[in-house]
Protein backbone atom coordinates (compact mmCIF):
# COMPACT_ATOMS: atom_id res chain seq x y z
CA UNK A 1 0.00 0.00 0.00
CA UNK A 2 3.27 2.33 0.72
CA UNK A 3 4.33 1.60 -2.11
CA UNK A 4 1.43 2.00 -4.65
CA UNK A 5 1.14 5.21 -2.53
CA UNK A 6 4.66 6.81 -3.05
CA UNK A 7 4.35 5.82 -6.77
CA UNK A 8 1.48 7.49 -7.32
CA UNK A 9 3.18 10.44 -5.47
CA UNK A 10 6.33 9.89 -7.88
CA UNK A 11 4.08 10.40 -10.98
CA UNK A 12 2.39 13.20 -9.71
CA UNK A 13 5.33 14.93 -9.23
CA UNK A 14 6.63 14.01 -12.59
CA UNK A 15 3.14 15.37 -13.90
CA UNK A 16 3.80 18.51 -11.94
CA UNK A 17 7.41 18.66 -13.81
CA UNK A 18 6.31 18.86 -17.14
CA UNK A 19 3.58 20.57 -16.77
CA UNK A 20 5.83 23.25 -15.60
CA UNK A 21 8.22 22.78 -18.14
CA UNK A 22 5.66 22.90 -20.62
CA UNK A 23 4.35 26.39 -18.95
CA UNK A 24 8.25 27.20 -19.18
CA UNK A 25 8.98 26.77 -22.91
CA UNK A 26 5.12 28.69 -23.65
CA UNK A 27 6.36 31.57 -21.65
CA UNK A 28 9.83 31.60 -23.35
CA UNK A 29 8.28 31.04 -26.69
CA UNK A 30 5.80 33.63 -26.32
CA UNK A 31 8.32 36.58 -24.52
CA UNK A 32 10.82 35.62 -27.10
CA UNK A 33 13.41 36.21 -23.79
CA UNK A 34 15.57 38.47 -26.32
CA UNK A 35 17.49 39.89 -23.52
CA UNK A 36 18.17 36.48 -22.52
CA UNK A 37 19.48 34.86 -25.48
CA UNK A 38 20.26 37.87 -27.65
CA UNK A 39 22.59 39.76 -26.29
CA UNK A 40 23.82 42.73 -27.88
CA UNK A 41 27.22 44.45 -27.12
CA UNK A 42 26.06 47.87 -26.19
CA UNK A 43 27.39 51.26 -24.65
CA UNK A 44 25.40 53.50 -22.24
CA UNK A 45 23.72 56.46 -23.42
CA UNK A 46 25.28 58.58 -21.08
CA UNK A 47 29.44 57.50 -23.05
CA UNK A 48 28.48 58.13 -26.93
CA UNK A 49 31.36 60.38 -28.18
CA UNK A 50 30.09 63.74 -28.45
CA UNK A 51 30.56 64.12 -31.96
CA UNK A 52 27.89 61.41 -32.55
CA UNK A 53 24.87 62.68 -30.94
CA UNK A 54 22.15 64.25 -33.23
CA UNK A 55 22.44 68.40 -33.43
CA UNK A 56 19.50 70.02 -32.14
CA UNK A 57 17.79 71.60 -34.02
CA UNK A 58 14.90 73.22 -31.34
CA UNK A 59 17.32 76.62 -30.72
CA UNK A 60 17.38 77.50 -34.83
CA UNK A 61 15.52 80.41 -35.96
CA UNK A 62 14.94 81.16 -40.07
CA UNK A 63 17.51 83.05 -41.94
CA UNK A 64 16.73 86.62 -42.41
CA UNK A 65 15.31 86.39 -45.62
CA UNK A 66 16.93 89.27 -47.22
CA UNK A 67 20.10 88.19 -46.91
CA UNK A 68 18.88 85.86 -50.03
CA UNK A 69 17.84 88.97 -52.20
CA UNK A 70 20.55 91.29 -53.75
CA UNK A 71 20.12 94.98 -52.88
CA UNK A 72 18.64 97.46 -55.27
CA UNK A 73 21.40 99.60 -57.33
CA UNK A 74 20.48 103.22 -57.46
CA UNK A 75 21.43 103.34 -61.24
CA UNK A 76 21.28 100.72 -63.53
CA UNK A 77 24.90 99.93 -65.29
CA UNK A 78 24.90 99.14 -68.63
CA UNK A 79 26.53 95.82 -69.53
CA UNK A 80 26.69 93.67 -72.97
CA UNK A 81 23.09 91.55 -74.10
CA UNK A 82 21.28 94.74 -72.39
CA UNK A 83 19.93 96.28 -75.31
CA UNK A 84 18.82 100.22 -76.27
CA UNK A 85 16.36 101.79 -77.92
CA UNK A 86 18.43 104.47 -79.82
CA UNK A 87 16.62 107.24 -82.04
CA UNK A 88 18.70 109.32 -84.03
CA UNK A 89 17.14 111.95 -86.77
CA UNK A 90 18.65 111.69 -90.22
CA UNK A 91 20.67 108.51 -89.24
CA UNK A 92 18.01 106.52 -87.33
CA UNK A 93 14.85 107.20 -88.53
CA UNK A 94 13.54 110.29 -90.63
CA UNK A 95 14.04 114.12 -89.77
CA UNK A 96 10.56 115.35 -88.31
CA UNK A 97 9.07 111.47 -88.38
CA UNK A 98 7.81 110.62 -84.50
CA UNK A 99 10.36 108.28 -83.37
CA UNK A 100 9.08 104.07 -82.92
CA UNK A 101 7.82 103.14 -79.29
CA UNK A 102 8.93 99.93 -78.57
CA UNK A 103 6.77 97.83 -75.65
CA UNK A 104 8.98 96.42 -72.85
CA UNK A 105 8.32 92.29 -72.40
CA UNK A 106 5.41 91.65 -70.26
CA UNK A 107 7.51 90.21 -67.23
CA UNK A 108 9.95 93.12 -67.54
CA UNK A 109 9.77 96.40 -65.09
CA UNK A 110 11.40 98.71 -67.69
CA UNK A 111 8.52 101.68 -68.73
CA UNK A 112 8.17 101.52 -73.05
CA UNK A 113 11.10 102.54 -74.82
CA UNK A 114 12.11 104.81 -77.59
CA UNK A 115 14.37 104.36 -81.00
CA UNK A 116 14.90 101.42 -82.87
CA UNK A 117 16.31 98.07 -80.50
CA UNK A 118 20.64 98.30 -80.34
CA UNK A 119 22.24 95.39 -78.58
CA UNK A 120 25.52 95.91 -76.63
CA UNK A 121 28.31 93.71 -78.17
CA UNK A 122 30.09 91.60 -76.18
CA UNK A 123 33.28 94.03 -75.77
CA UNK A 124 30.29 96.29 -74.07
CA UNK A 125 30.62 98.86 -77.17
CA UNK A 126 27.69 99.39 -79.65
CA UNK A 127 27.98 99.67 -83.16
CA UNK A 128 26.32 102.97 -84.74
CA UNK A 129 25.92 104.02 -88.11
CA UNK A 130 28.61 106.83 -89.19
CA UNK A 131 30.66 106.13 -85.93
CA UNK A 132 33.13 103.70 -84.74
CA UNK A 133 31.92 101.61 -81.91
CA UNK A 134 30.79 103.39 -78.85
CA UNK A 135 32.28 101.54 -75.68
CA UNK A 136 29.03 102.18 -73.10
CA UNK A 137 30.19 99.01 -70.47
CA UNK A 138 29.42 100.50 -66.71
CA UNK A 139 27.81 103.66 -68.08
CA UNK A 140 24.32 104.63 -67.07
CA UNK A 141 21.43 105.06 -69.72
CA UNK A 142 21.82 108.81 -69.29
CA UNK A 143 25.34 108.87 -69.93
CA UNK A 144 25.44 106.55 -72.43
CA UNK A 145 23.33 109.30 -73.91
CA UNK A 146 25.71 111.99 -74.04
CA UNK A 147 28.10 109.81 -74.91
CA UNK A 148 26.90 109.02 -78.33
CA UNK A 149 25.06 112.67 -79.04
CA UNK A 150 28.78 113.97 -78.40
CA UNK A 151 29.91 111.44 -80.80
CA UNK A 152 27.43 112.33 -83.36
CA UNK A 153 27.94 116.38 -83.03
CA UNK A 154 31.50 116.23 -82.68
CA UNK A 155 32.52 113.76 -84.62
CA UNK A 156 33.30 113.47 -88.63
CA UNK A 157 29.82 114.03 -89.40
CA UNK A 158 28.53 116.68 -86.98
CA UNK A 159 26.43 118.70 -89.73
CA UNK A 160 23.96 116.02 -90.98
CA UNK A 161 22.33 115.81 -87.19
CA UNK A 162 23.52 119.28 -85.64
CA UNK A 163 19.83 119.96 -84.87
CA UNK A 164 18.41 116.51 -85.00
CA UNK A 165 17.08 114.66 -81.74
CA UNK A 166 19.46 111.58 -80.14
CA UNK A 167 17.32 109.55 -77.88
CA UNK A 168 18.68 106.96 -75.80
CA UNK A 169 16.71 104.60 -73.71
CA UNK A 170 16.30 100.79 -72.38
CA UNK A 171 14.56 98.33 -73.94
CA UNK A 172 15.94 95.33 -72.24
CA UNK A 173 18.01 94.07 -69.86
CA UNK A 174 20.42 91.50 -69.89
CA UNK A 175 19.48 87.99 -68.38
CA UNK A 176 20.82 84.57 -66.85
CA UNK A 177 19.54 81.57 -67.65
CA UNK A 178 19.48 79.67 -64.14
CA UNK A 179 18.05 76.37 -63.71
CA UNK A 180 15.69 75.72 -60.28
CA UNK A 181 14.99 71.81 -59.63
CA UNK A 182 12.94 71.42 -56.43
CA UNK A 183 12.02 67.76 -54.64
CA UNK A 184 9.73 69.78 -52.37
CA UNK A 185 6.77 68.92 -54.35
CA UNK A 186 3.96 70.21 -52.39
CA UNK A 187 1.30 68.35 -54.70
CA UNK A 188 2.63 64.47 -53.29
CA UNK A 189 2.33 65.03 -49.20
CA UNK A 190 4.10 62.58 -47.16
CA UNK A 191 1.63 60.27 -45.26
CA UNK A 192 1.31 61.72 -41.56
CA UNK A 193 -1.05 59.47 -40.19
CA UNK A 194 -0.33 55.62 -38.71
CA UNK A 195 -2.47 53.31 -37.77
CA UNK A 196 -1.47 50.18 -35.99
CA UNK A 197 -1.87 46.91 -37.05
CA UNK A 198 -1.31 44.43 -34.13
CA UNK A 199 2.37 44.65 -33.72
CA UNK A 200 3.25 46.34 -36.99
CA UNK A 201 2.71 49.93 -37.91
CA UNK A 202 1.67 50.86 -41.57
CA UNK A 203 5.09 52.62 -43.24
CA UNK A 204 4.17 55.99 -43.61
CA UNK A 205 3.76 57.03 -47.58
CA UNK A 206 6.41 58.55 -49.41
CA UNK A 207 6.49 60.86 -52.75
CA UNK A 208 7.72 59.91 -56.21
CA UNK A 209 10.63 61.68 -55.24
CA UNK A 210 9.70 63.58 -58.75
CA UNK A 211 11.37 67.06 -59.36
CA UNK A 212 10.00 69.98 -60.51
CA UNK A 213 11.98 71.77 -62.70
CA UNK A 214 12.70 75.31 -63.95
CA UNK A 215 14.05 77.21 -66.58
CA UNK A 216 14.37 81.06 -65.82
CA UNK A 217 15.41 84.04 -67.35
CA UNK A 218 16.18 86.40 -64.35
CA UNK A 219 17.00 90.27 -65.55
CA UNK A 220 20.41 91.35 -64.01
CA UNK A 221 19.54 93.17 -60.71
CA UNK A 222 17.19 90.75 -60.05
CA UNK A 223 19.41 87.26 -60.38
CA UNK A 224 19.43 85.98 -56.45
CA UNK A 225 18.31 83.18 -54.93
CA UNK A 226 15.13 85.00 -53.26
CA UNK A 227 13.67 85.89 -57.04
CA UNK A 228 14.45 82.44 -58.11
CA UNK A 229 12.40 80.63 -55.15
CA UNK A 230 9.84 83.02 -55.51
CA UNK A 231 8.83 82.22 -58.88
CA UNK A 232 9.11 78.81 -58.39
CA UNK A 233 6.87 77.98 -55.13
CA UNK A 234 8.11 80.81 -52.42
CA UNK A 235 10.50 79.33 -49.42
CA UNK A 236 11.20 75.74 -49.27
CA UNK A 237 8.60 74.05 -46.46
CA UNK A 238 9.11 71.57 -43.46
CA UNK A 239 8.93 68.72 -46.83
CA UNK A 240 12.94 70.14 -47.80
CA UNK A 241 15.83 70.45 -46.13
CA UNK A 242 16.77 73.31 -44.21
CA UNK A 243 19.46 74.31 -46.77
CA UNK A 244 19.69 75.41 -50.49
CA UNK A 245 22.39 74.35 -53.11
CA UNK A 246 23.64 76.57 -56.07
CA UNK A 247 25.57 74.27 -58.33
CA UNK A 248 28.48 76.23 -60.33
CA UNK A 249 31.06 75.15 -63.17
CA UNK A 250 31.75 74.70 -66.16
CA UNK A 251 32.62 71.30 -68.25
CA UNK A 252 35.95 72.20 -68.22
CA UNK A 253 35.63 72.31 -64.39
CA UNK A 254 33.96 68.86 -64.12
CA UNK A 255 36.23 67.49 -65.74
CA UNK A 256 39.20 68.84 -64.12
CA UNK A 257 37.35 67.51 -60.65
CA UNK A 258 36.76 64.31 -62.10
CA UNK A 259 40.48 63.22 -63.02
CA UNK A 260 41.18 64.61 -59.23
CA UNK A 261 39.08 62.33 -57.96
CA UNK A 262 39.80 59.42 -60.05
CA UNK A 263 43.67 59.93 -58.92
CA UNK A 264 42.43 59.83 -55.02
CA UNK A 265 40.92 56.67 -55.36
CA UNK A 266 43.80 55.13 -58.08
CA UNK A 267 46.76 56.51 -55.50
CA UNK A 268 44.84 55.27 -51.89
CA UNK A 269 45.14 51.63 -51.05
CA UNK A 270 42.39 50.40 -48.25
CA UNK A 271 45.46 49.39 -45.90
CA UNK A 272 46.07 53.61 -45.89
CA UNK A 273 43.04 53.84 -43.72
CA UNK A 274 41.54 52.69 -40.37
CA UNK A 275 39.82 48.98 -40.70
CA UNK A 276 40.54 49.02 -44.63
CA UNK A 277 37.68 51.44 -45.54
CA UNK A 278 39.01 54.18 -48.19
CA UNK A 279 36.72 57.13 -47.27
CA UNK A 280 34.33 58.62 -49.40
CA UNK A 281 34.94 61.58 -51.16
CA UNK A 282 32.18 64.03 -52.12
CA UNK A 283 33.80 66.89 -54.42
CA UNK A 284 31.09 69.82 -53.79
CA UNK A 285 33.91 72.32 -54.78
CA UNK A 286 31.56 73.91 -56.77
CA UNK A 287 28.82 73.88 -54.30
CA UNK A 288 27.43 76.78 -52.39
CA UNK A 289 25.30 75.65 -49.41
CA UNK A 290 22.74 78.15 -48.05
CA UNK A 291 21.32 77.31 -44.83
CA UNK A 292 17.83 78.57 -43.83
CA UNK A 293 17.95 78.16 -40.83
CA UNK A 294 20.79 79.10 -37.90
CA UNK A 295 21.15 79.24 -34.12
CA UNK A 296 20.70 82.63 -32.54
CA UNK A 297 23.28 85.24 -33.41
CA UNK A 298 25.27 82.58 -35.69
CA UNK A 299 26.77 84.48 -38.79
CA UNK A 300 25.94 82.88 -41.90
CA UNK A 301 29.07 81.77 -43.86
CA UNK A 302 28.34 82.84 -47.41
CA UNK A 303 28.67 86.32 -48.57
CA UNK A 304 26.71 88.84 -50.52
CA UNK A 305 27.70 88.19 -53.65
CA UNK A 306 27.31 84.26 -53.38
CA UNK A 307 23.60 84.77 -53.68
CA UNK A 308 23.86 86.17 -57.07
CA UNK A 309 22.94 83.62 -59.58
CA UNK A 310 24.79 83.53 -62.69
CA UNK A 311 24.57 82.20 -66.58
CA UNK A 312 24.26 78.47 -65.95
CA UNK A 313 23.77 77.93 -62.20
CA UNK A 314 21.41 75.11 -60.90
CA UNK A 315 19.34 76.28 -57.46
CA UNK A 316 18.59 72.92 -55.92
CA UNK A 317 15.84 72.27 -53.21
CA UNK A 318 16.38 68.59 -51.47
CA UNK A 319 13.72 66.76 -50.47
CA UNK A 320 13.58 64.64 -46.62
CA UNK A 321 11.86 61.40 -47.74
CA UNK A 322 15.38 60.12 -46.24
CA UNK A 323 15.32 62.02 -43.12
CA UNK A 324 13.11 58.79 -41.39
CA UNK A 325 13.99 56.68 -38.36
CA UNK A 326 12.98 53.23 -38.32
CA UNK A 327 11.35 51.20 -35.55
CA UNK A 328 11.74 47.07 -34.66
CA UNK A 329 11.66 44.96 -31.68
CA UNK A 330 8.33 45.18 -29.43
CA UNK A 331 7.88 47.85 -31.12
CA UNK A 332 7.26 46.31 -34.52
CA UNK A 333 8.34 47.14 -37.76
CA UNK A 334 7.87 50.83 -38.88
CA UNK A 335 9.21 53.60 -40.21
CA UNK A 336 9.10 57.15 -39.15
CA UNK A 337 9.87 60.90 -41.09
CA UNK A 338 11.72 63.11 -38.51
CA UNK A 339 10.66 66.74 -38.16
CA UNK A 340 13.18 69.23 -39.48
CA UNK A 341 12.44 72.48 -36.96
CA UNK A 342 11.89 70.83 -33.64
CA UNK A 343 14.03 68.22 -32.25
CA UNK A 344 12.40 64.36 -31.54
CA UNK A 345 14.07 62.43 -28.53
CA UNK A 346 13.48 59.03 -27.68
CA UNK A 347 10.30 59.27 -25.82
CA UNK A 348 8.87 61.17 -28.07
CA UNK A 349 9.83 58.93 -30.73
CA UNK A 350 8.18 55.68 -29.04
CA UNK A 351 4.72 57.55 -28.44
CA UNK A 352 4.40 58.11 -32.14
CA UNK A 353 5.30 54.64 -32.63
CA UNK A 354 3.02 53.24 -30.27
CA UNK A 355 0.83 53.87 -27.45
CA UNK A 356 3.14 55.85 -25.20
CA UNK A 357 6.01 54.86 -22.77
CA UNK A 358 4.24 53.62 -19.53
CA UNK A 359 1.00 52.37 -20.11
CA UNK A 360 0.11 48.85 -18.78
CA UNK A 361 0.23 46.11 -20.14
CA UNK A 362 -1.75 42.58 -19.82
CA UNK A 363 -1.13 39.09 -21.24
CA UNK A 364 -4.26 37.11 -21.53
CA UNK A 365 -3.84 33.56 -21.29
CA UNK A 366 -6.08 31.73 -24.07
CA UNK A 367 -8.31 29.38 -22.85
CA UNK A 368 -8.00 29.95 -19.12
CA UNK A 369 -10.23 32.90 -19.55
CA UNK A 370 -7.59 35.21 -17.44
CA UNK A 371 -5.19 37.81 -17.69
CA UNK A 372 -2.14 38.59 -15.66
CA UNK A 373 -0.43 42.28 -15.35
CA UNK A 374 3.25 42.40 -17.00
CA UNK A 375 6.37 44.31 -16.58
CA UNK A 376 6.78 46.76 -19.45
CA UNK A 377 9.87 46.81 -21.59
CA UNK A 378 12.39 49.76 -20.52
CA UNK A 379 15.51 48.76 -22.73
CA UNK A 380 15.86 50.42 -25.80
CA UNK A 381 18.87 49.44 -28.01
CA UNK A 382 18.95 52.47 -30.29
CA UNK A 383 21.34 52.21 -33.28
CA UNK A 384 23.19 54.84 -34.85
CA UNK A 385 25.43 54.69 -38.45
CA UNK A 386 29.09 56.48 -37.99
CA UNK A 387 31.93 56.77 -40.80
CA UNK A 388 33.61 53.44 -41.85
CA UNK A 389 30.44 51.11 -42.09
CA UNK A 390 30.36 51.20 -38.95
CA UNK A 391 27.85 51.54 -35.94
CA UNK A 392 27.04 52.02 -32.03
CA UNK A 393 24.64 49.90 -30.37
CA UNK A 394 23.40 52.54 -27.59
CA UNK A 395 22.00 51.16 -24.23
CA UNK A 396 18.61 53.58 -23.02
CA UNK A 397 16.75 53.14 -19.40
CA UNK A 398 13.62 54.63 -20.16
CA UNK A 399 13.34 54.91 -16.81
CA UNK A 400 16.57 56.90 -16.52
CA UNK A 401 15.04 58.51 -19.74
CA UNK A 402 11.57 59.75 -18.01
CA UNK A 403 13.00 60.63 -14.73
CA UNK A 404 16.08 62.30 -16.26
CA UNK A 405 15.78 65.00 -19.46
CA UNK A 406 19.42 64.64 -19.86
CA UNK A 407 19.05 61.14 -20.47
CA UNK A 408 16.46 61.35 -23.56
CA UNK A 409 18.63 61.15 -26.59
CA UNK A 410 17.77 63.16 -29.98
CA UNK A 411 17.18 61.01 -32.72
CA UNK A 412 18.94 61.26 -35.94
CA UNK A 413 17.88 60.04 -39.28
CA UNK A 414 18.37 56.68 -40.00
CA UNK A 415 18.58 55.64 -36.45
CA UNK A 416 16.57 52.17 -35.26
CA UNK A 417 15.07 51.84 -32.45
CA UNK A 418 14.59 48.58 -30.66
CA UNK A 419 12.54 47.79 -27.45
CA UNK A 420 12.74 44.81 -25.68
CA UNK A 421 12.85 44.05 -21.86
CA UNK A 422 15.53 44.07 -19.44
CA UNK A 423 16.46 40.05 -18.44
CA UNK A 424 14.85 40.66 -14.87
CA UNK A 425 11.72 41.91 -16.47
CA UNK A 426 11.72 38.77 -19.02
CA UNK A 427 12.13 36.68 -15.81
CA UNK A 428 9.48 38.40 -13.74
CA UNK A 429 6.85 38.22 -16.50
CA UNK A 430 7.78 34.62 -16.91
CA UNK A 431 7.14 34.14 -12.80
CA UNK A 432 4.00 36.08 -12.39
CA UNK A 433 2.40 34.06 -15.30
CA UNK A 434 3.76 30.26 -14.28
CA UNK A 435 2.42 30.87 -10.82
CA UNK A 436 -0.77 32.32 -12.42
CA UNK A 437 -1.37 29.62 -14.98
CA UNK A 438 -0.21 27.09 -12.54
CA UNK A 439 -2.46 28.29 -9.48
CA UNK A 440 -5.60 29.09 -11.64
CA UNK A 441 -4.91 24.77 -13.01
CA UNK A 442 -4.82 23.56 -9.22
CA UNK A 443 -7.48 25.69 -8.10
CA UNK A 444 -9.48 24.36 -10.77
CA UNK A 445 -8.84 21.14 -9.78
Amino acid sequence: MVNRHSTEFIRERQRTLIMMLAIVLVSVSSTGCTALFSPIDTIPAARVPRQFLAEPQADKVPIDYSRLRQDEPEFYTLDSEDVLGVFIENVLGEFGSAPPVQIPDPNSDLPPAIGFPVPIRDDGTVSLPLVDPIPVRGLTVQQAEALITRAYREGPTPILIKRGRIIVTQLRKRTNRVFVVRQDNSLSQRGQQFQGRGSQQVVNDRTDLSSRGFVLQLPAGQNDIFTALSQTGGIPGVNAKAEIRVLRGTRLETAQRDAKMAEFYRTNQPDQFPYGIVPTVNDESNTLKIPLRLKPGEIPNFLPEDIILRDGDIVYVDSRDTDVYYTSGLLGGGEFPLPRDYDLNILSAISLARVGVGAARQSTLGGLGGSVQQAQPTEVILLRSIPGDRQLAIRIDLNDAINDPRERMLVKAGDTIILRFKPQEEILNFASATFFTFGLRQLLN
